[in-house]
């Protein structure tokens, strides 16, 4: 009987490692931390030939609307959901603030109290 659950601990080790969480390719900066956190939203930014794109999951967005649709997508969530940025390490430091700036704009506007949390997505080492 144990073996048999070892053969399964080491099936799912093996098939867990296979799934691949970024559907966007994303070079994330490394931390030492491994602090995990609740992923309500994900926003990915990512920099090619000097321009930032961003993706809302996996739509991508315009810069100019990420505010709108984030406050969309927020829309019906709880009141302290996570906003989890997925930005590529070479990005500048501009573009992370801007979507910092988007959720807090989004947080003092809510009369309902919401609090969204974001957190910066890295790769552990």
């Amino acid at each position: 009987m144990s073996d048999l659950v070892f053969l399964l601990l080491i099936f799912f080790m093996i098939t867990s490692t296979l799934i691949s969480p970024n559907a966007i390719p994303l070079n994330l900066p490394e931390s030492s931390s491994d602090t995990r956190v609740k992923q309500d939203l994900s926003v990915y930014i990512t920099y090619n030939d000097a321009q930032a794109a961003y993706y809302l999951g996996e739509t991508p967005i315009e810069r100019e609307n990420l505010q709108a649709e984030l406050q969309q997508a927020l829309e019906g969530s709880a009141p302290d959901a996570a906003v989890v940025v997925r930005a590529d390490k070479s990005l500048p430091v501009e573009e992370v603030v801007y979507t910092l700036d988007a959720v807090e704009q989004i947080n003092s506007a809510d009369n309902e109290n919401h609090k969204h949390k974001v957190t910066l997505a890295t790769k552990g080492q």
